[in-house]
């Protein structure tokens, strides 16, 4: 959860009114992720107008994207049984009540479902701003007895006692407003920044001269991400082997994840011949499918490539569909909630059933989601039909290519962040 606090004006204990630009940020953890990493944009960004603490759960995953700015942990543990969950949670709520009444803070800013909910029962000095980073009615993970609960009672409930709520994609909002019944009033949309010139710097890293053997010997697509469940990789493995009847390629995944035993194993399940960049088998053209491990330089096996391949079934606005927009290549991305049709199809809204064909958009190439079972077969050979006549047209590639570059320059740093300041300093004044 990220806790953000802007310059405000704050009661002093003898009364008297003080100002100050102090900026709390919240968030479960400072880890590897699509919300660390905004959460450190925004830190950073932020630092240069007003005085920013990063406050955490805990650092026991480390800090994967440092900010330089002062981090406080509250020191609670996650884990264990209901029970202990449940003390854990109260605890978080009783050390965030200290560190708002010790930084008095004039807002306090959350990122994550679980910094939400510490945010707005914790009290103290401080408005309370929401980052909200994917699509709630849709994310496969909120299940079950608990996942009923937080959709149908804490959200709805707690939600509006916020003072502001940011949504990274346009399309959070009316699943907000509709389904938990958030006031629309209170709801703003600011897309996440992209640091574009930084990017296209890294995307220009040479790989090794193996690397390069490998992108040389066929065409290449290449998808980036955890390897979770949201992202959904194992059916664009099927869609892959699939491709490999009709003609060459290599499909790399850059990234590393709790999934990566089962991803693997789904490969070769495949017929696919694997290489796994964690393993002493050394790097060669011989394989189908090369799993890269975590990088700190994703950008360089991006560019190279022939196309980018994004199956996710859901997400929030997703950082690494618009990173490889940034380098420059045609994208491929499921039409899932929610980010990708405001990306590549930005004058387009939502079907109001979910997509079957494929949609060749302004920015790039939206199509189905890969899973519905009972439409799974039809959908795979979509999606196979389409990155065949793909790697067939390099004109079409080139097109889309030029077409997803230009798309980021409404995302950099300069045109978002002040979007932030202005919000801040509306919540402020209230």
């Amino acid at each position: 959860m990220l806790l953000l606090v802007v310059g405000s004006y704050i009661l002093s204990f003898s009364t008297s009114i003080v100002p100050t630009d102090a900026i709390l940020l919240l968030i479960p953890n400072l880890g590897m992720g699509g919300a660390q990493r905004v959460f450190h944009d925004h830190s950073v960004e932020l630092a240069k107008r007003y005085t920013v603490t990063e406050a955490v759960f805990n650092l026991e995953g480390g800090d994967a994207y440092p900010s330089g700015n002062p981090v406080v942990s509250l020191e609670v543990s996650g884990g264990g049984g209901a029970l202990e969950k449940t003390q854990n949670f109260w605890r978080r709520v009783k050390e965030l009540r200290r560190l708002r009444e010790k930084k008095r803070p004039a807002v306090v800013v959350s990122h994550l479902e679980g910094a939400d909910y510490v945010n707005l029962l914790s009290g103290g000095p401080g408005k309370i701003v929401l980052c909200i980073h994917g699509s709630k009615l849709h994310d496969a993970n909120i299940n079950g007895p608990v996942g009923w609960l937080r959709k149908r009672i804490l959200m709805p409930w707690l939600y509006n006692r916020a003072d502001a709520i940011v949504t990274v994609s346009r399309d959070i909002k009316p699943e907000l407003v509709d389904f938990f019944g958030v006031k629309a009033e209170k709801i703003l949309t600011i897309n996440n920044f992209f640091e574009v010139a930084d990017v296209e710097a890294k995307a220009q890293e040479l790989l090794s001269l193996a690397e390069q053997a490998v992108y040389a010997s066929a065409p290449v697509l290449v998808t980036s991400g955890r390897l979770t469940r949201q992202k959904n990789q194992v059916p664009l493995l099927t869609v892959f082997a699939h491709l490999l009847r009709q003609q060459p390629a290599k499909l790399v995944f850059v990234g590393d994840g709790e999934l990566r035993d089962d991803i693997v194993g789904a490969a070769r399940q495949r017929g696919l011949r694997v290489y796994e960049a964690w393993s002493s088998a050394g790097l060669s053209t011989e394989y189908d499918v090369y799993f890269m491990g975590m990088q700190t330089n994703p950008f360089k096996y991006i560019k190279p490539a022939t196309l980018f391949v994004f199956p996710s079934a859901w997400e929030g606005f997703p950082m690494a569909l618009g990173e490889a927009m940034i380098c420059g290549i045609p994208v491929v991305s499921t039409d899932c909630p929610t980010g990708p049709r405001e990306m590549l199809a930005p004058t387009t809204t939502a079907p109001a059933l979910a997509l079957r064909h494929a949609e060749w958009a302004e920015f790039g190439v939206l199509m189905p989601m890969l899973t519905n079972e009972t439409t799974q077969l039809a959908d795979e050979a979509v999606w196979t039909t389409t990155l065949l006549q793909l790697l067939a047209d390099k004109g079409a590639r080139q097109r889309l290519g030029q077409a997803a570059r230009r798309r980021m320059n409404d995302f950099t740093r300069e045109r978002i962040a002040g979007q932030w300041v202005q919000l801040l300093e509306d919540v402020i004044r209230k």
